[in-house]
This record gives C-alpha cells, structure tokens and sequence, in this order.
C-alpha cells in the first residue's frame, strides 16, 4: 500500500511546464514586416574530460567556444569552483517492480551512505519518489540531512510505474535549488507501464531546464517472461530500456549507469559525485526568433584532444 504521508504532489500535466526563460520583447516593425524577437539568458554545465576519461581541472573562460545552432556565442557568465556547493534532487522509483531483487531497499542504503559519506554538510538536497502516475515531494531542499533519511527509511514499493511522467516534470523542481550546480538523479528498473507521455515528449520537456539528468538503472529486468508481468506497451524490452535511459541522460548533459549490484550502485555515486566537482559552469544571451524553437548547444575546448559534455540543446 502507499504510504500515508504528508507532502506536495505534481499531478502530472495540471500545469504545463513552459521553458525558463525570459519573455520576448515587443514586436519590432521594419519595412512592413513584423518581428518578434526573445532574448534568453542561458546557463549550461559543462563536463571536460580527456581521452582517457580523466577530468580536466585547470581550463579557462577563454579555452571554451560555445555554439548554438552553430553560430558561435560570447560568454557573459563563467564559474569553476570544485568545492561549490550542489543542489541535488534524488528522482527515486518506489513502484511494485522495485520491491523485487531488493532493488528498493538496496537503492535506499546506498542513497544513505550518499548523504552520510559523499555530500558535504553545504550540499543541499530533496527527495522525490514516483509511482502511480504521481511525483511526491518527500523532503524539500535542506542541508539537513535528516528529513531525506527519515522518509527515505519509511518509503515502501507499491504501484504501477509512469517513468516517462516522472522524467517530465522533475527537472522543474529540481531547478529550484538555490546553488549555481544542480543535477537530478534517478533510481529505476525502467520497466514502463503507466505514463501518459512518450520517451520523447519527456525529453523535450526536461531538457528545456538546465539540470543534467544522472540515470541508474538498477537490476533492468533482462528476462522477457519477467517483463510481461509487468509491461504495458508490448514493445518494451530490455534493449529499449536502456536506450530510454540513456537518452534521458544525453539530452540533458547528465550521463546513465546500468548496474546489477549494490557496490556498483555507491561506485556510480562516487563518480557522479566527482563529476560534479569538475563542472564549468557557463552562460550566453540567446537572440531567437518566435518561428525557431529548438535551438542545438554545441561547447569545444582549445584543446582539440578534449571532450566536452553538456546538454544537447534547449
């Protein structure tokens, strides 16, 4: 059954999430043609790692070029401080399927060891957990750590899953936290079986906030019979769980984890956590006009053997 607890719900889609950014600017008149012209003040985090995967520490505003829709911008804003604080909103599935393979009660203890060992005392963080086509705000944003811990204890299984609902609207909240860094993560299985919204339309919703979506699939249920039981859409298989997954992840500059044990699960905190550390963080002013709404980010460093991450656009 559900747990009887006091807290905030999104019903999804009571509320349209619209893009945050600012509204356009009169219509300017030339020549007997009208132009609606918006101008976007735009932040993205921005990951630089090597060839071999290590972290570069040391780059400057004047080593990163920012595109978009490959028109190259100039930075108004740059911040690299590895011991900036975070804002971290924890997006947990707590659906019947989690109750299996004691993904939910595994998910709970890393998640504790998260908050006790690896966040430092001026992270900030929340808790979300969905099942049943609602999102519930378990604990709000605090540095105190002792709400997320005492929900996190008495969060049972129970439900269907709307994994794709749920990817839609957390970025908004997770948005709202009062640090420069901010990431959401999310626990699953991925077993889909109760969203009223597509992989898709989720992605689109998400990535029009600046919140890189860190994704670990736990134990993905790799057994056809075993998905049966569970899935609505005929179509879902293993393979495409993971491809959802990963999507979810690239879209908005976050990466994905597909794991099968406990150790892998604090392992990919580690990581995550370390990748957070290094991040750039970088802003522009966008000119866009109202007939182009999608607009690709594209971020290289002077150094050509670099890769840099980030979302893929807004």
């Amino acid at each position: 059954m559900k747990p009887n607890r006091r807290a905030f719900f999104f019903f999804l889609f009571a509320a349209a999430i619209g893009a945050t950014f600012q509204p356009s600017f009169p219509q300017e008149k030339k020549e007997g043609l009208s132009y609606t012209l918006s101008v976007n003040a735009v932040s993205i985090a921005v990951t630089v790692q090597d060839k071999k995967g290590r972290y570069i520490n040391d780059l400057t505003e004047k080593d990163f070029t920012v595109y978009e829709n490959d028109k190259k911008q100039d930075i108004t804003y740059f911040k690299h401080d590895f011991a900036a604080p975070l804002s971290l909103t924890v997006l947990l599935d707590v659906s019947g399927s989690m109750a299996l393979q004691d993904k939910l009660k595994e998910s709970k203890e890393a998640l504790k060891r998260l908050l006790t060992r690896l966040l430092s005392p001026q992270d900030e963080v929340s808790l979300l957990i969905f099942a049943d086509g609602e999102v519930e705000v378990a604990a709000k944003f605090s540095t105190d750590k002792s709400q997320f811990l005492a929900e996190l204890e008495k969060t049972e299984a129970y439900g269907q899953t709307a994994l794709n609902d749920a990817v839609a609207v957390s970025p908004e909240f997770a948005n709202k936290g009062k640090n420069d860094k901010r990431a959401l993560l999310l626990i699953t299985d991925g077993i889909e079986n109760d969203s009223r919204t597509s992989p898709d339309q989720a992605v689109e919703i998400a990535r029009r906030v600046d919140v890189p979506l860190y994704t670990i699939g736990y134990k993905i249920p790799l057994s056809e019979q075993y998905l049966k039981t569970y899935k609505r859409d005929p179509t879902l298989t293993s393979t495409g769980i993971v491809a959802t997954l990963e999507k979810f992840s690239q879209a908005t500059g976050g990466k994905a984890f597909f794991i099968n044990q406990p150790e892998e699960i604090n392992a990919a905190f580690e990581e995550i956590k370390k990748e957070l550390g290094h991040q750039y963080m970088i802003g522009y002013t966008s000119y866009k006009d109202s007939k182009n709404e999608y607009r690709k980010i594209r971020v290289v460093t002077s150094n050509k053997k670099y890769q840099a991450r980030t979302r893929a656009g807004y």
